[in-house]
């Protein structure tokens, strides 16, 4: 029998991926995550009880297993979802984090938010309609975010008799779309959430698939989101000065390491003040250590007495990013209140704030047919858009294509503190990606 001590040592081995689930209304991505939930062992008695009791009080013979992450009262009433749901749960392989998002285009900024952090996307599309309106916008919102693998699930195949014909030309047509964005890897897979055809089992319905199921790839997809192997970034949080007669000069400076890794000895820049110094210690858990990298939270020491704050950002020498006060970005506008030109914002960057003043918004991004609405005045909730802003101090930001931790930013309402829009600095996946494909097509960038 395996004891706690045991499956957590088990588990602590393992690696996690952050996904999400994304796609149009009624596609099936609430019942994809309660089927793999379900089928992969990972909930409670007691909660499917309660799925079942709802069920039945719904006048269904089986259990709806879109309960399992349709929370909210709203969510369950119109069986849609509303808000982010994320779940934890593991398997023997790997820890997920999955984030369910919702469909309705009202809600593109919420799947922004569920996205924001994934190392890969399950994009439903019902076989029956294939791709929509909506799959491509959130094909859209992953590659601008640079979700590096997205997995195309072609739900509900048992309500086309599992036809391959109709999977391959929904493949075919997604895959084109997808890579001319710029995703780096595409995985197609038929599915039936409702049924379990090829979600953790493979399904005996569809003997002309030989690829893997849901469960599979998500357990054998490579992490790669090696943020130990990117360039150093350390945003101090806290200045830590006991004062005590123990430690009467000790000046420790703590905070989680964002990227990369530290080491004793190393030669170090502090930003925006471009000071220089060394590394001369590294506190972790309360142990002296030699190296420490990403994620971990620690406490360094320098050689020298600098001033030093929250928000500054301590990176080595020869790696060490440009600072700058005018940011160019693209933006996933979040808040009902629209952001205009002129508007006067706080700017949210790792552990620094700054006042900042947006001064051009060049341009809207239209996700239905990817072209640029120039000089929109201003962007409205859900709009995607280029925009200029100027800080009132320097920020060692990073682009956002090196670094998705250093290189975003949120733009915050300075009188409420509301959040405004989320931000990745630099090029946006249009600019790059996209480029051939709108001079072949004749779309306007």
């Amino acid at each position: 029998m395996t004891t706690i001590t045991g499956l957590t040592e088990q588990l602590s081995a393992t690696t996690l991926l952050r996904f999400a689930t994304a796609g149009s209304v009624d596609d099936g991505k609430s019942t994809l995550v309660g089927r793999l939930l379900h089928d992969s062992k990972s909930i409670l008695t007691d909660q499917l009880e309660a799925v079942e009791a709802a069920s039945l009080k719904r006048g269904q013979e089986a259990p709806d297993l879109a309960l399992l992450t349709d929370g909210l009262r709203a969510e369950r009433e119109q069986g849609i979802t509303i808000d982010v749901a994320y779940r934890y749960f593991a398997t023997t392989r790997r820890r997920f984090i999955l984030a369910d998002t919702p469909g309705h285009v009202q809600y593109t900024r919420n799947m922004v938010t569920g996205a924001s952090t994934a190392e890969l996307a399950v994009v439903l599309v019902d076989a029956r309609n294939g791709v929509v309106e909506q799959t491509r916008r959130h094909a859209a919102v992953a590659a601008l975010l640079r979700v590096p693998h997205v997995v195309l699930a072609v739900n509900k195949m048992d309500l086309v008799d599992y036809a391959e014909p109709v999977f391959a030309a929904i493949a075919e047509e997604f895959t084109a779309y997808a890579a001319s964005l710029g995703v780096p890897e595409i995985t197609a897979i038929p599915i039936s959430a409702l049924a379990g055809d090829n979600v953790v089992e493979p399904s005996a319905n569809m003997d002309w698939y030989g690829g893997p199921t849901v469960l599979e790839h998500l357990e054998t997809v490579p992490v790669s989101h090696d943020l130990a192997g990117c360039k150093a970034r350390f945003p101090v949080q806290y200045v830590i000065r006991p004062q005590t007669a123990e430690h009467p000069d000790y000046r420790g400076y703590a905070g989680q390491i964002a990227s990369g890794a530290l080491r004793v000895g190393e030669a170090v820049t502090v930003l925006p003040s471009g000071r220089t110094s060394t590394i001369t210690g590294i506190d972790a858990l309360g142990e002296a250590v030699d190296i420490a990298w990403a994620p971990q939270s620690v406490t360094v020491t320098l050689a020298d007495d600098l001033d030093i704050s929250r928000g500054d950002l301590i990176a080595p020498s020869g790696s060490a990013p440009r600072t700058t006060q005018d940011v160019e970005a693209t933006v996933c506008h979040v808040a009902d209140q629209p952001l205009t030109v002129g508007q006067r914002v706080l700017l949210k960057h790792t552990t620094r704030t700054v006042k900042a003043i947006v001064k051009e918004i060049p341009s809207r991004l239209t996700l239905d047919d990817l072209s640029q609405h120039p000089d929109p005045g201003q962007l409205v909730a859900n709009d995607i858009g280029r925009v200029k802003v100027r800080t009132a101090e320097p920020l060692a930001l990073d682009a956002y294509r090196d670094s998705r931790r250093t290189g975003s930013f949120l733009l915050i309402d300075p009188a409420d503190g509301t959040t405004l829009a989320a931000g990745m600095a630099g090029d946006s996946f249009a600019a790059e990606a996209v480029k051939a494909v709108a001079d072949d097509e004749g779309w306007d960038f």
